[in-house]
């Protein structure tokens, strides 16, 4: 549910407010960059003015999207205009300016023109007369100058002979980001052991270098490339903890040859004098990286521009686990794309673009091709084939270490798309409207659980091991090669209407439809429910009777959305604006169709409970006669989506301040719900003849959220800027993460969702001492050098804990399913706690004969967070086209402990303890050069 909300929280954002954009460019002549050009863009909102810098480049960085008519003017030169469409990742405009005839350069220079004025890249109006100071002070403060240089010597183009180097026609850069555990802090022991500190170096080095591509006697007036490449080798150290069974428990004379076997593989403790925890050692996890990117752009003629990308990525690691299990995993990536944009006529544009990406990674466990541990300790049943040699997994209730070790895959996804956009500018219309398709492959060479997984559960569990008789089994192998295919559309239209001068509505509706998805070999198995759960027949994509993908479509993706901005009154900083739209989440399919394959009869599926009628043991704790379908879905499912609304008022306070106050909503439909059907608590009476066994999977989940923000910023004045902004929340569903406790009361799981963070707070803060040239903005001499290009920034985050559910870790009667009980709750204290506990365990209990647990989802508070991170950074000028800049950056200065999660299942050990610690102080060192 958490990717959904999170899609729908962003898609809010693009719906309640006028879409902004960046657009960029470039001025120059004869190849060479024009610093100091006069940029003018002119819109609908008014006008928005900026100036070329040294390397011809320019920025107006608030743009709203849509048409604009953009003009460059340079004294001495022939003014350029064009029409430009702003949207967000446009490729960058090309100007390049013919120089005026002589004898007019000297007319002009006879009657001076006013020199223009020269304001901030903003869609406002006007700013008052002190508004209008204030930015002045910044821009002197800030850029050394009243007017960014444009007016200076510096700022003037080499053919006037103020710069008498030529600059060169490229930038680009190197750089350098290192840390070292020397400077780092001790990873948090939640054990209090002093576990020794491992020593690791972190380095990534970054390469870039642009400007037009020209080939002697090939072509002379080429495209516009950027090349930049990144080198990573990076070390993630972290105390692991654990609860291992000690001498005594290893040396009873009975144990079953399995149980000893796989004994084996767990380290002796290295400490004593705790029951929760006896053993925690250093673990060094080793990454490397390489990455590139690159773009190009090419503007053809005064109609037309291709530009298009290309980039790959290839990530290597280590991963060890607190066993000594060293598992390896790969990813390469590629992405490409390709773009061209027409100019129709005056005010329509055209945009076509076609996308490509394709990911493989690979994961190797530690014991694939080298060791069969199952074979050797005489488990069967289980895969035994070289890519899923390894132990079965162990999972004890009373807190001993699971074993455990990562499953082997190789898997390959592919996505093609094309893309095809019309935007339309007349008065005050601004009308964009398009279509998307995108064809996916979803390769897996992958099992689910293929060597299997025991579960002991009960005070006597680790006695249970012993004896080699678990409590209950699942495994699921068979089919490992899959192939997934999926198509995805959509189709938009919007219009951004400036109703008046105080008023621009923006409204539009787009519609999206994301197709089940199939198995190239119609390798999917679903079940068919009679009345009632009365009875489930499995059935095969090919059976005639459903859709391939067994799913029926839902193509009802409609979605329409209004976003408004309003200056109720004329001249005023307030500035008032809403926005409502529907948001669907289409990216739920392929987890949905990777259970459907790891189904009989295309695998051996085993998720069962140890009793008389299926006697489980370790050796034969996966009988072949116990494999059944442990999962469907409702073939009705329909896709889940949000409806969002905003409402936030803006206004201008004394002191430089701007206020915003937002109220956010999302109400989630169709949510998705899993349920066990047919179960029963643990000593209650169960139909014996209905079908259990199984999960369930349907789209009858609903959610809630709302959320009140206010925002307090200080806009950038005398080098200072800083925000402050504080959240309160709350989010209620039924939908969760897991599957349902009671499979006859779905709303009874209905509590706070998993994501529910109450309060949060979060302070910004950065102060920059100036770029002025020479010495220093005010100062001069060594005191300005040593003064000026300094910049500090802080940032404080601070928040109340997510929600845990608390557990009671014994198996469902009649399945092979655990983790879905929950407790009795006694009604002692959850948080009055003993010493060296967070939670206190007499507040709950085991659940009461013949009932489920009574406590509610999601009712524990997790452990709230507090972070201050800090970077003191600065640039060297060196020379006119060569910049150092250095940065020092921490992350959690006062290196104070924040724990992830509390540990909640109540029959553990663990209750009430740290699960794990997030990293204590880090540093690390940034160089870089750019010229």
């Amino acid at each position: 549910m958490l990717p959904f909300v999170a899609r729908g929280l962003l898609g809010f954002c693009l719906a309640a407010s006028v879409g902004i954009a960046e657009h960029r460019g470039r001025v120059t002549f004869l190849g060479l960059p024009v610093p100091g050009a006069t940029v003018t863009a002119t819109g609908t909102l008014g006008k928005v003015v900026a100036i070329s810098g040294r390397d011809g480049g320019y920025s107006l960085p608030e743009l709203v999207d849509g048409e604009w008519r953009v003009t460059v003017e340079m004294f001495g030169f022939t003014p350029l205009e064009r029409e430009i469409r702003v949207q967000r990742d446009a490729a960058p405009a090309s100007w390049d300016l013919q120089m005026l005839p002589l004898a007019r350069i000297k007319a002009a220079i006879q009657r001076p023109p006013a020199p223009p004025t020269v304001s901030a890249a903003r869609q406002e109006a006007p700013p008052a007369e002190d508004e209008m100071k204030e930015q002045a002070a910044d821009g002197f403060l800030i850029n050394g100058s009243m007017n960014n240089g444009a007016a200076s010597p510096f700022g003037q183009v080499a053919a006037f002979g103020n710069n008498r180097n030529p600059n060169p026609l490229y930038n680009g850069g190197f750089g350098l980001i290192a840390a070292n555990s020397t400077f780092d802090a001790r990873p948090f022991s939640l054990t209090g052991q002093d576990t020794p500190k491992a020593s690791y170096a972190r380095v990534t080095g970054v390469v870039t270098l642009g400007g037009p591509l020209r080939i002697p006697s090939l072509f002379e007036n080429g495209p516009f490339f950027f090349v930049g490449y990144q080198w990573t080798r990076n070390n993630a150290a972290t105390n692991a903890s654990a609860l291992m069974p000690d001498s005594a428990a290893r040396s009873a004379m009975e144990m079953n040859p399995q149980a000893r076997a796989l004994l084996a593989l767990y380290p002796l403790p290295n400490f004593t004098g705790s029951t929760r925890y006896n053993y925690q050692i250093p673990i060094l996890n080793p990454t490397h990286q390489d990455s590139m990117q690159s773009r190009l752009n090419k503007t053809l003629g005064t109609r037309d521009q291709v530009y298009g990308g290309f980039g790959f990525q290839s990530t290597r690691s280590d991963n060890s686990n607190v066993f000594g299990f060293l598992d390896k995993s790969s990813v390469l990536g590629v992405d490409a794309n390709a773009n061209w944009s027409h100019r129709v006529e005056q005010g329509l544009f055209l945009n076509v673009g076609f996308q490509f990406s394709r990911l493989a990674s690979r994961v190797r466990s530690n014991f694939e091709g080298r060791v069969n541990v199952s074979s050797l300790a005489g488990i069967a049943g289980n895969a035994q084939n070289p890519m899923n040699w390894g132990p079965p997994a162990l999972q004890f209730a009373s807190g001993i270490a699971g074993l455990s070790d990562v499953q082997s895959s190789f898997n390959r996804n592919q996505s093609a798309g094309i893309s095809y956009s019309m935007s339309w500018s007349r008065r005050a219309h601004n009308i964009t409207w398009g279509a998307d398709f995108r064809r996916q492959e979803f390769n897996y060479l992958t099992q689910q659980d293929p060597r299997g997984t025991f579960t002991f559960t009960g005070t006597e569990d680790f006695a249970k091991f012993v004896a080699g008789t678990p409590d209950a089994s699942s495994i699921a192998f068979g089919n490992a090669d899959k192939y997934f295919r999926e198509s995805a559309y959509d189709a938009y239209i919007t219009d951004d209407w400036r109703l008046s001068s105080s008023v621009t509505l923006n409204a539009g509706a787009r519609w999206e439809y994301g197709a089940p998805i199939t198995e190239l070999y119609d390798r999917l198995v679903n079940l068919d429910i009679g009345a009632g759960f009365a009875a489930a027949t499995p059935v095969l994509a090919n059976d005639g009777r459903y859709p391939r993908s067994l799913v029926r479509p839902d193509r009802n993706g409609f979605a329409p959305r209004i976003g408004l901005a309003w200056r109720p009154v004329a001249g005023s900083s307030l500035v008032v604006r809403a926005g409502y739209g529907f948001y669907y989440d289409t990216s739920v399919y392929q987890n949905i169709a990777l259970r459907m394959a790891q189904q009989p009869p295309l695998s051996k599926t085993v998720r069962v409970q140890n009793s008389p009628s299926t006697p489980l043991t370790l050796a034969d704790g996966f009988p072949a006669a116990a494999s059944s379908n442990t999962f469907g879905i409702d073939p009705d499912f329909r896709i889940g989506y949000a409806q969002n609304w905003r409402l936030s008022v803006q206004r201008d306070l004394p002191w430089s301040l701007q206020m915003i106050a937002t109220h956010l909503g999302i109400k989630g439909t169709r949510g998705i719900q899993q349920f066990l059907p047919n179960t029963f608590p643990i000593g209650a009476p169960g139909c014996v003849e209905c079908p259990v066994g199984f999960a369930y999977l349907t789209s009858t989940g609903n959610s809630t959220r709302n959320s009140g923000e206010l925002q307090l910023r200080r806009r950038l004045r005398s080098g200072l800027t800083a925000t402050v902004q504080y959240t309160y929340s709350k989010s209620i569903d039924d939908v969760g993460s897991g599957i349902a406790q009671n499979w006859l009361d779905l709303r009874g799981d209905r509590g706070l969702s998993d994501f529910d963070q109450r309060h949060l707070l979060r302070f910004d803060l950065r102060y920059t001492t100036g770029m002025g040239f020479g010495g220093g903005s005010l100062l001069s001499g060594w005191r300005g050098g040593l003064f000026k290009d300094w910049a500090i920034a802080t940032s404080i985050t601070a928040g109340t804990g997510l929600r845990e559910t608390p557990v009671y870790l014994a198996t469902v009667p009649g399945t092979g399913f655990t983790g879905t009980i929950r407790p009795h709750y006694t009604g002692a204290s959850l948080y009055s706690a003993p010493d060296g506990l967070f939670l206190n365990p007499a507040a709950y209990a085991a659940p009461l004969p013949g009932q489920w647990g009574n406590t509610a989802r999601n009712s524990i508070t997790g452990p709230g967070t507090f972070s201050l991170n800090a970077s003191l950074g600065r640039t060297f000028r060196v020379g006119d086209r060569l910049n150092a800049d250095t940065r020092l950056d921490s992350s959690n200065v006062l290196n104070r402990v924040n724990y992830s999660a509390w540990n909640t299942t109540v029959n553990s050990a663990q209750f009430g303890v740290p699960a794990s610690a997030s990293a204590m102080r880090t540093m690390q060192l940034t160089l870089r050069v750019r010229f």
